[in-house]
């Protein structure tokens, strides 16, 4: 980033005004044995313009997305995103607003993420939604958390097909907490085995988290064990596409009691991975479990609307030990963009959405069908977002498409080991067109033969 440069004269009034006489004397503080004496071995300092110059020869060797033909999904996606959403949300009003903490001051923040709360739970079915996590993985580990202090028992059931970037969040968020993760086999449509999975329910399950569409892209069914979960004492935590929710059941109509799932999707860019955007909702019964922070509407003094934060359940708000979660704050800027975007959609353009990305997935997979060597894996539902069987390995199939300007997914090996070695994970979204199909059916066979 451009900077402006310091003289000596600036030096020397700076170390005056703190009563120092050289640099050397700032770090006294510091122990001997802790200082480096010696020059790093880099290299000497560059002036702005070479600084410049140098990255912008770095950035070259990147291919942006936005240049290449992209099927890559596995928790984001390339989606439209609106100018308007752009536009709107980098109004410095937005770009600069800090935590709502003085309602008196805070009233446009407070009442976008009370329109934030009340889009995510019409779309999950649930009756409270908090003002958003950092990303659905740590939504996901805090719902597990959640789970296990609210039922008192210290096993967690995840299935088998579940995002493994999420896994890894869970498993971290748990291993000190006395809380053991048992996976649930997954049937060869990719689906849960909703029989060994009534075989686990015990005693000592707190939760059940189900992912769907799960990270196979299939759609999966809990409302065929969400009762015998419940019977067993523990809650369902579901993990959710939001998109998906344009057309399937919301979770709330099956009964889960905690939902979460990844915003990115709602008006934010890929980002070449992040920042994302977690959101969680919840029974009216589990609010009160619930981390982060939850906004309301009342009235002021004078009978006017007003917005306030009502629930703040982490340690820098209540007694350390009564805290739900130590998660500091919520990603306000990008539940601002998804707000704008639904708000713009609308329930129609919504759930057009959804049904344009459920076809393009469709018409791309029985294209792929029809090539020699390739299949696709699951034939259960999904919706858009499904796995491809490649006649070599999948990892070789994206290197040789790039080659046609064409990212062709995520190869399955890096997550699922040897098995999974010709698997290819492939998402379609509503940027995709015809002449894009094409290209992909260019470059899976001259992959498949090179």
């Amino acid at each position: 980033m451009p900077y402006t440069y310091l003289t000596e004269d600036d030096r020397r009034e700076m170390l005056a005004l703190l009563g120092l006489d050289s640099e050397e004397a700032l770090f006294d503080a510091i122990p001997e044995q802790f200082r480096v004496r010696d020059l790093l071995p880099i290299g000497e300092g560059l002036s702005e313009p070479e600084t410049l110059r140098m990255f912008t020869q770095l950035a070259r060797a990147n291919n942006w997305a936005s240049g290449l033909i992209t099927f890559l999904g596995g928790g984001v996606y390339d989606h439209v995103v609106p100018s308007v959403v752009r536009n709107l949300a980098s109004r410095p009003e937005f770009a600069t607003a800090y935590t709502p903490y003085q309602p008196e001051v805070s009233q446009g923040t407070l009442q976008v993420i009370f329109e934030f709360q009340t889009h995510i739970s019409r779309l999950t079915g649930m009756p409270v939604a908090n003002a958003s996590m950092y990303d659905a993985a740590s939504g996901l580990a805090e719902a597990a958390l959640m789970s296990a202090k609210v039922t008192r028992r210290n096993q967690v059931l995840y299935p088998e097909n579940l995002n493994p970037r999420y896994l890894r969040v869970v498993d971290r968020y748990v291993e000190g907490q006395h809380i053991e993760l048992r996976a649930i086999p997954v049937t060869s449509s990719g689906q849960i085995d909703a029989s060994a999975l009534r075989d686990m329910l015990g005693d000592e399950v707190a939760g059940v988290l189900v992912q769907t569409p799960n990270y196979f892209g299939v759609v999966e069914q809990p409302w065929l064990f969400a009762d015998a979960i419940h019977e067993a004492g523990a809650l369902l935590v579901a993990a959710v596409d939001p998109v998906s929710l344009g057309v399937f059941r919301d979770p709330g109509s099956y009964g889960a009691d905690i939902v979460v799932g990844e915003g990115q999707p709602l008006g934010n860019d890929m980002s070449f991975g992040g920042p994302l955007l977690g959101f969680m909702a919840c029974t009216q019964k589990l609010i009160r479990q619930m981390p982060g922070r939850i906004v309301s509407r009342t009235t002021d003094v004078d009978g006017r609307e007003a917005y306030v934060l009502t629930l703040q359940t982490r340690e820098q708000h209540i007694r350390r030990e009564k805290a739900t979660s130590n998660i500091c704050t919520n990603q306000g800027l990008l539940a601002t963009r998804a707000t704008i975007y639904l708000s713009l959609l609308g329930e129609h353009g919504f759930t057009e959405l959804a049904r344009i990305c459920h076809e393009n997935a469709h018409r791309l997979a029985g294209m792929i069908g029809e090539l020699d060597g390739y299949n696709v894996r699951y034939d259960a539902p999904f919706f858009r977002e499904f796995v491809v069987e490649c006649p070599i390995d999948a990892a070789e199939v994206c290197r040789r498409a790039r080659e046609h300007e064409v990212l062709a997914g995520i190869p399955l090996e890096r997550y699922f080991g040897e098995p999974a070695r010709n698997h290819l994970l492939v998402a379609v979204t509503e940027k995709h067109f015809p002449e894009d199909f094409d290209r992909m059916m260019g470059a899976l066979p001259a992959a498949a033969t090179a």
